[in-house]
């Protein structure tokens, strides 16, 4: 008996060439900005509890009708578990941010950055039009943190993160979306690059909350 495949193994097969000769098809993209607020938990947060950004997706959706469509592009062995699934969703992560750190100095403290997501999951417990769906993922994160009352430092660490996301479709094209992620890193102290003495001292757990408007649109590509 074949495993069963997961949806990241189905997306790859959709997407990547076939033997066969190149052939343009179209899929829904998913664009995704708004604003976010970032709480680095420690003596960050004890000297300015927020900072801001902004949370960016990019995203190839394909849904069920798009599924049903072009199942002549799954392979055989997977037509029966595609025929099954709601949508599968692919991103070009290592590419585009998953968030940008933008918080100057209003008073003591600024902060500028930026967050990759090379690797994640999602798990939908609902479906459109509201979507709540649980996430997890791999992180690299480098901020510039400037201060007048704590040390100027270069935060680079990677890190794993869970979320929870709530997708509202107002219409076909578009959509928002409101969450909160947590991102656990090896800790770092502040003023250099090793570990604080002690784990309060430092940064390791940030929290995000965002707000996400999403425009969807078709996009041909060739494969």
């Amino acid at each position: 008996m074949s495993p069963r495949p997961t949806p990241l193994l189905l997306a790859l097969a959709l997407l990547l060439p076939t033997a066969a000769s190149a052939q343009r098809f179209t899929v829904p993209v998913d664009v995704g900005v708004g604003p976010a607020a970032f709480a680095f938990f420690g003596p960050v947060f004890e000297d300015q509890p927020l900072h801001t950004g902004l949370k960016l997706s990019v995203e190839a959706v394909l849904d069920k009708d798009w599924l049903k469509k072009n199942q002549r592009r799954v392979p055989a062995k997977y037509r029966k578990y595609a025929q099954r699934l709601d949508e599968v969703r692919i991103s070009p992560s290592l590419l585009i941010p998953d968030a940008l750190i933008l918080s100057p100095k209003l008073r003591d403290t600024g902060m500028y950055g930026a967050t990759w997501k090379p690797l994640s999951l999602g798990l939908p417990l609902t479906s459109s039009p509201a979507r709540l769906s649980l996430g997890a993922g791999l992180l690299l994160t480098y901020a510039y943190l400037y201060s007048d009352t704590l040390p100027d430092t270069h935060f680079v660490r990677p890190g794993a993160e869970v979320g929870v996301d709530l997708e509202l479709q107002l219409s076909k094209r578009f959509l928002v979306s409101l969450g909160w992620e947590s991102a656990f890193y090896v800790p770092q102290e502040l003023g250099g690059l090793g570990l604080p003495g002690r784990l309060r001292d430092g940064i390791f757990h940030v929290g995000q909350a965002y707000l996400q408007l999403h425009l969807r649109f078709p996009y041909t590509a060739r494969l």
